[in-house]
């Protein structure tokens, strides 16, 4: 079965975004949102667009033992709709959620409909834990369903504490909007608005709205293209030359470009081009790197000049004449969305005084703890200000990453200098005047877990918008780049009956996330000409001749229907070719001679042709035509006959391959003697024309020999001299021969009776015949002693290259092994080249061929049975294998569960981590007997616990018996301890209570906490004060003084901080049972994250799939 892979340009990303598919891993190289889909709607929109809210309630839903389950029908917008749910997951952990077309398999040929929807499990416990997750996608018969592979983990989906599964059921929710689809196939970007555009290499959208922005500030693109760069470059080995031709073509070309040289550039392979990035990070480390590369050149210094600005830090005692400033650069500036209505309020709360007073008054240096003012003011904003608005943003209650869509309005002009320049230090330069003019709005539309970006822009400041959105650029009012873009809710009417027909607001998913303004006293100066003679001379060489290349191209793509291609294959093709690139069948045509010819031209005008590019006279050349038969070989199968030669070039492909082919495939005769062409002799019916290689078991090498007519009624002692003589043996040496029949699926090569005639032996025109000397005894010690074995050997041969899987990017070693070879012969291979005795400590991972990544499971103990089933991942063959030396056998280790165990050593301030190794059926009171072996004890009778610890929160202690078979210490940490003597001895009206370490996130409200450090037990007793409290945590921790009177103490309960006094009793702060979860309520430690950072890492996943940071690695 083939698995059909859509072509990857011209496609846009949701990382977890894929039309189900029944093959597992097999939708990744389809998780991408076409960018028609992504677009579509926003440029025709209906008044009323069609929409429904669809709830399904899932009864009896952990018994579910169907891989797939459908909802009831639904209708929207006169349309068929279902969810389609996977319950255990569509090939991966996590519940897997789509929008299906119900009546697809029903619908007309060439059915299309475009939707923008969402869907979510809802939280029954609470309503704002509820996981929504949305996208749009423009559905037909291809492609008839859409949504998340990975919508939810089902640890969260099947955990009773989380509120999405209760009382076996499960609420899952569709909100669907069906909008006017708008046909653009023929839709010319140059010819409509004078722009091109991008195309899409898979995940690049956020860079193509980042590009775009850049290249139409022209100062910026002017600086680019003065870079210094030479003929020598190699665009995708220098990032200057990449971004100066990307820009050119950009200026210059008719239709959109490509960004391939520039990611090839920044060192990213495929798997980069696929992880969407985020905009932000990217710009800023191009922008780095472009500022180290314009060092020592003329334009030195442009990014600093065009984007830096700088601001002051400033803390100001109020009692006291102490005054401290630091001043700091900035490239762009982050503004918080969320509690903020639009920009200038965001500009109001960036320079908002904080007071530090009461316990967190500030240090000064000769004048002890003070209360003062701390703040920020600007010292002078850049000409081209960059302002990132934190859409998105990590919320603590939910532990995860939100997008934040609520509106928030930004001007047309910002002014800067309002109210007397409120924004301003006392240092700023006031002569110059901060007004700015919006540039850019880049658009972000999708959901937290990916989406797509676009980028509206106005190039020369004027009036009139543009779109740039991929490929595709239109021209847009300014409502859709400024009031369309601020977020927020849109109400949407309902039109169909059987629903609520109740209004309900959708939530706008695409919003701004990026604006630029320019300064208007510097508009003049940025918004600059640019043209031709900024770009160097052998820039533009370069680049026009790539455009008359793809002119060229494009001419002949025009006009390919009045050509036709012939190959021409030769004897000498042949011998150049078997043995070296070849070893079945005789020619690869690809690597033939082939002309371009006018399907009008007469076949014996092309033979002239011929005689004028060869040297080969016409009178010399006789042509076959080329046939497949039906075992899949390809010969030579009969010579024109005079009727055919005297045919167009047209008719005569027609005739070749009854129209199947656009290309007509020839093998020319032709017969030398001394080097010169001479007469061909007749061919008769009698004559069979025959092909000859020769083996040499010795050198294991194949050789192509010539070609020989024979008689068919003749025998093959009639030719044995001659093909001695070809292959330069003595005249009388014995020879043997073998038919070469067929090499798919298997082989087929048989030995030649000799005493029988061709005829009788089937042989005709265009058979392949194998010869070698006959073996004789020492024969044996060579690996393949005749022709069949050989060429079963060169059809099984597979060059593997092994990776370490600690290096999973770097080729180790290559060795050639066979297709056929067994799980042990390969890694028998494998152990023999590291040296290794024992063959079975060696483990192997197969390749994912679209990831260009490990996959995530390595291969089990004889798990496969050959070498080809660990290379084949769907319709792929990959050469890639990676390897791991254990230290104990692959066998013993499967029947082995392998915890991490980080050990708090009680003696001091160290963490040691241990992999544990026992049999899976083994208990936690195993793990503890097997770690009080390999650690440092207090003393000899220490107890230890084991206790689950995750975002520096303890949320389980093991209890002895559990079974260590289902224990993840892949997302979780494990933490072992010793139990401290008073817990053991814990009084009637003592509690044992959890203590947090957290801080306030400066980003977040206030009433929001960040864990860090390591959380502990304590004892509380009844009745104790905080002040009696403070002093046995100080002597725990072995806090000094000064740094722990600056700690604050607090009660939290579900992340929000209640402090404390020394005065107050803690135990009556713990009394209260009805906090959700035991370990939501803890006693908490406020102060600052000073701690070095443990060198051993936690929550690693075997091999990483969630988004990566930016590299730019040239």
């Amino acid at each position: 079965m083939t698995v059909m892979t859509p072509p990857l340009i011209d496609k846009e990303e949701e990382e977890m975004l894929v039309p189900h598919s029944e093959f597992p891993e097999a939708a990744q190289p389809m998780e991408v949102v076409p960018a028609e889909a992504a677009s579509t709607a926003e440029n025709q929109q209906l008044e009323d667009p069609p929409s429904s809210r669809f709830t399904w309630t899932i009864e009896n839903f952990a018994r579910l033992s169907v891989k797939k389950h459908y909802s009831e029908i639904f209708i929207v917008g006169g349309f068929k709709w279902r969810i389609l749910i996977f319950p255990k997951g569509n090939n991966v952990d996590h519940l897997s959620m789509y929008l299906d077309v119900a009546d697809s398999a029903n619908l007309p040929y060439g059915w299309s409909r475009y939707a923008q929807f969402s869907l979510a499990v809802i939280n029954q416990a609470n309503i704002k834990y509820t996981i929504r997750k949305d996208t749009q996608h423009q559905f037909n018969s291809r492609e008839s369903d859409w949504g998340f592979t990975s919508f939810m983990p089902l640890s969260d989906l099947y955990d009773p504490l989380r509120g999405y599964l209760v009382n076996d059921v499960v609420v899952v929710e569709a909100e669907v909007v069906v909008r006017k689809v708008v046909d653009y196939w023929t839709y010319d970007s140059k010819k409509e608005t004078g722009y091109v555009g991008l195309k899409n290499q898979g995940a690049t959208c956020y860079m193509n709205s980042l590009l775009q922005t850049l290249y139409h500030i022209p100062y910026f693109r002017k600086a680019v293209y003065h870079m210094p760069t030479t003929e020598n470059d190699i665009p995708s080995g220098s990032i200057p030359l990449a971004l100066q031709s990307l820009f050119y073509k950009l200026q210059y070309s008719d239709s959109s470009v490509a960004t391939k040289e520039l990611t090839k550039s920044f060192g990213w392979d495929t798997y980069d081009s696929f992880m969407q990035h985020d905009v932000q990070e990217l710009n800023r480390v191009l922008c780095e790197k472009l500022e180290d590369k314009m060092k020592g050149t003329v334009v030195e210094g442009t990014i600093q000049q065009l984007f830096e600005g700088h601001h002051m830090n400033y803390i100001e005692c109020i009692n006291v004449d102490y005054k401290s400033r630091r001043k700091e650069s900035f490239y762009d500036l982050q503004l918080d969305v969320k509690g903020c209505r639009d920009v200038y309020a965001s500009f109001d709360k960036y320079v908002e005084v904080e007071r530090l007073e009461g316990d967190n008054k500030y240090q000064a240096e000769q004048y002890g703890l003070q209360d003062a003012k701390k703040g920020v003011l600007f010292i002078d904003f850049p000409p081209v200000l960059q302002l990132q608005l934190k859409r998105f943003e990590y919320d603590f209650m939910r532990d995860t990453m939100v997008k934040i869509n609520d509106r928030y309005e930004f001007p047309l002009q910002l002014d800067l200098d309002r109210d007397d320049g409120k924004y301003l230090s006392p240092d700023a330069d006031r002569s110059v005047r901060n007004l700015y003019t919006l540039h850019s709005v880049l658009v972000h539309s999708g959901g937290v877990h990916g989406g797509h970006y676009y980028a509206f822009i106005r190039p020369i400041l004027s009036d009139q918008w543009f779109k740039f959105d991929d490929e595709r650029v239109t021209k847009e009012e300014m409502k859709r780049a400024l009031e369309e873009q601020y977020g927020g809710e849109e109400e949407l009417p309902q039109t169909n009956p059987g629903f609520n027909n109740t209004p309900f607001k959708f939530t706008k998913y695409s919003n701004a996330y990026m604006l630029v303004y320019i300064r208007e006293s510097d508009k003049d100066k940025i918004i600059c000409s640019v043209d031709e003679k900024d770009i160097a001379e052998h820039l533009r060489i370069r680049l026009k001749k790539e455009q008359e290349e793809k002119e060229h191209k494009k001419k002949e793509k025009a006009e390919a229907h009045l050509y036709t291609i012939i190959k021409v294959a030769r004897d000498e093709d042949l011998t150049e070719q078997i043995g070296r690139d070849i070893y079945f069948d005789l020619v690869d045509h690809d690597k033939v001679r082939s002309f371009r010819i006018q399907k009008q031209m007469p076949f014996k005008a092309f033979k002239e042709e011929v005689a004028k590019e060869l040297g080969i006279p016409v009178q010399f050349q006789r042509f076959w035509l080329w046939a497949k038969r039906q075992n899949h070989t390809y010969r030579p199968n009969r010579p024109l006959t005079l009727i055919e030669e005297a045919q167009s070039v047209g008719q005569l492909r027609e005739v070749s391959n009854k129209g199947q082919n656009a290309e007509l495939r020839l093998f020319l005769e032709l017969e030398l003697v001394d080097s010169r062409p001479v007469p061909l002799p007749d061919k008769t019916k009698e004559d069979i024309l025959l092909f000859f290689k020769l083996y040499d078991p010795v050198k294991e090498e194949l050789r192509y020999m010539g070609r020989l007519f024979v008689k068919a009624l003749g025998k093959p002692a009639e030719i044995l001299t001659k093909l001695n003589e070809m292959a330069g043996f003595s005249p009388n040496e014995e020879i043997e021969l073998y038919e070469e029949i067929k090499f798919e699926p298997t082989v087929m090569c048989e030995r030649i009776d000799k005493k029988l005639n061709f005829k009788s032996s089937q042989l005709e025109d265009g058979d392949i015949v194998c010869y070698q000397k006959c073996r004789r005894d020492n024969d044996d010690q060579c690996r393949y002693p005749d022709i069949p074995s050989f060429l079963r050997y060169v059809l099984s041969r597979q060059v593997v290259h092994f990776r370490s899987l600690e290096k999973p990017k770097e080729d180790d070693f290559c060795l050639e092994l066979s297709k056929s070879h067994t799980y042990d012969d390969v890694v028998e291979r494998v152990a023999r080249h590291l040296g290794l005795d024992d063959a079975s400590k060696i483990r192997l991972t197969s390749h994912n061929c679209y990831s260009q990544q490990p996959k995530p499971q390595p291969i089990k103990y004889r798990g496969v049975e050959h070498l080809l089933d660990m290379l084949v991942h769907y319709n792929q063959i990959s050469d890639i294998l990676y390897y791991e030396v254990l230290d104990i056998p692959l066998p013993e280790l499967q029947g082995l569960k392998t915890l991490k165990v980080a050990f708090h050593v009680a003696t001091k301030d160290e963490i040691v981590v241990h992999s544990i190794r026992l049999p899976k059926n083994s208990i936690v009171a195993d793990v503890i007997n097997d770690l009080k072996t390999k650690v440092e004890l207090s003393h000899p009778n220490a107890e230890l616990r084991l206790l689950e610890v995750f975002y520096h929160k303890i949320y389980k202690i093991f209890p002895p018996n559990e079974k260590i078979e289902n224990i993840n210490d892949q997302y979780w940490t494990l933490r072992a301890e010793e139990i401290p003597e008073e817990e053991k001895n814990l009084g009637p009206q003592d509690r044992l209570i959890h203590v947090y370490h957290f801080m306030k996130d400066q980003n977040q409200n206030q009433m929001q906490v960040q864990n860090f450090g390591e959380p502990f037990f304590f004892v509380l007793h009844d009745g104790e004060a905080l002040a009696e409290v403070k002093v046995r945590i100080q002597k725990k921790l072995q806090i000094p003084d000064e740094e722990f009177s600056k700690w604050k103490f607090a009660c939290l309960a579900l992340g929000r901080p209640e402090y404390l006094q020394d005065s107050d009793v803690v135990s009556v702060r713990f009394q209260r049972r009805d906090v959700y979860g035991a370990w939501e309520q803890c006693l908490g430690l406020e102060h600052s994250d000073t701690a070095p950072k443990r060198a051993y890492q936690v929550n690693q996943n075997r091999h990483s799939t969630y988004e990566k940071p930016v590299k730019i690695y040239n």
